[in-house]
């Protein structure tokens, strides 16, 4: 597994490195936002790590332009604690957001049960093919069609939407998406799930105002109508 590491701070990204190094990842690391999206685009990435406020471009302005070509999971660092920083993470693209100052044991954790997810490990029992509604979710490739033509999804929007997808009808609380796609708690951050549910439905409904498909069901929660 490949990671890219990008802070200002060299000290803390020379240990982040050591310590994911230790763990058998393969780390190349930068220290502005100009230079992780040029090695983004060029260096076959598993997973990103990346500082909010660095110079020439700031964290944000990375992330979405890395999205313009890659849906490489996208982990913020950020030293601000408010929900509303990490709403403007999620906007921009990020799949999980970490706050300074962070234990690393959690940061390996959650990069871990990120890269698990996103190389679709814990799905292949599972069967790799889901069709509904127009949509075709392949798993083992973590891809998804509609009639035909690819929706380009990050990992936590297609963990979100296989959920979905797998059980159509079911209502999911915002408490139940969080424990179940996130994998822990987010300390009733429950906007993180808006977020993404919007996200989807702009990439996938014909009319993300009046949705056919990605529903709610007011005052419980969302599902998904096949």
């Amino acid at each position: 597994m490949k990671i890219l590491v990008v802070d200002d701070e060299r000290l803390l990204v020379k240990g982040i490195k050591f310590n994911l190094e230790n763990e058998g990842y393969q780390v190349e690391a930068a220290y502005d936002g100009k230079s992780a999206v040029e090695l983004a685009r060029n260096g076959n990435f598993d997973l990103i790590l990346l500082d909010v406020m660095m110079p020439e471009i700031d964290g944000m302005e990375a992330c979405m332009r890395i999205r313009e070509f890659s849906n490489v999971p996208i982990v913020m660092l950020t030293a601000k604690s408010e929900d509303a920083d990490k709403i403007i993470g999620f906007e921009c693209g990020a799949d999980d957001y970490i706050t300074k100052p962070f234990n690393i044991l959690e940061l390996k954790a959650r990069l871990r049960a990120l890269l698990r997810r996103a190389s679709g490990q814990d799905q292949k029992a599972r069967g790799s093919r889901i069709n509904i509604a127009g949509f075709v979710l392949d798993t083992e490739t973590r891809s998804v069609t509609l009639e035909g033509r690819p929706v380009e999804l990050t990992a936590k929007e297609f963990d979100l939407f296989e959920l979905f997808a797998r059980n159509p009808g079911r209502v999911y609380s915002r408490e139940n998406l969080l424990n179940i796609v996130w994998g822990y708690e987010y300390s009733g951050d429950y906007r993180t799930v808006d977020v993404h549910v919007r996200r989807l439905r702009e990439k996938l409904e014909k009319n993300p105002a009046e949705p056919e498909h990605i529903m709610t069901k007011w005052g419980v929660g969302y599902y998904f109508k096949g």
